[in-house]
């Protein structure tokens, strides 16, 4: 079994796309897989318009022909007419993970009090695990690390705490990740001990 994790990055902006302003979702999000993982991984990504054929079209050919393990879609997912990310993944989707987006509105409300009008989702399709991410750098760090206190205690969870797990559970390698970013959560029954130095 490959034990690398394979991750597709989806920026979906009109004008990113047309390159009326330079894209920031995945840059930030491929700084922050850099210090959040441990394990071997690698990317694929994508910087596409906010038109739903074309998005539902780019998380299948990521999930069924690239064969990645964890897609993150940025952008999309508020009210406005264009915004089609949610609706777009959850007809890609074999089962709903609704936890995802329960906990990343929880997480943006501390912050400000139009996260609730966020409509992030988060699906299964086949072996891999989609999550709709917000689109602002700050705000994506946020989401996936949690808040931490004055002494640098974790008071929210984010949501990759519970990534990790969910890939193995869908049939994913394993990812270890570095606790001073985030502390991936596994119960002692799935956690592998540590390799000998």
């Amino acid at each position: 079994m490959n034990d690398e994790l394979l991750i597709g990055v989806v920026s979906i902006s009109d004008r990113a796309s047309k390159g009326v302003y330079r894209d920031e979702g995945i840059p930030a999000l491929e700084e922050w897989f850099k210090r959040a993982l441990t394990t071997p991984w690698r990317i694929e990504t994508r910087l596409i318009p906010d038109e739903r054929p074309v998005i539902e079209s780019t998380l299948v050919d990521l999930v069924d022909r690239a064969g990645c393990h964890l897609v993150l879609t940025t952008g999309g997912t508020g009210p406005a007419p264009r915004d089609v990310t949610p609706e777009a993944t959850l007809a890609v989707a074999d089962k709903p993970m609704p936890g995802f987006g329960e906990q990343m509105r929880q997480i943006s409300l501390k912050f400000v009090p139009t996260a609730i009008l966020s409509r992030q989702v988060a699906v299964i399709r086949r072996q891999c695990l989609i999550i709709n991410l917000p689109g602002q750098p700050k705000s994506i760090r946020e989401t996936l690390e949690g808040l931490r206190d004055a002494d640098g205690k974790s008071t929210v969870e984010g949501i990759f705490a519970a990534v990790p797990y969910c890939i193995d559970l869908i049939g994913g390698p394993y990812i270890e990740t570095d606790p001073a970013v985030v502390r991936a959560f596994r119960p002692k029954s799935a956690q592998r001990p540590k390799p000998a130095k």
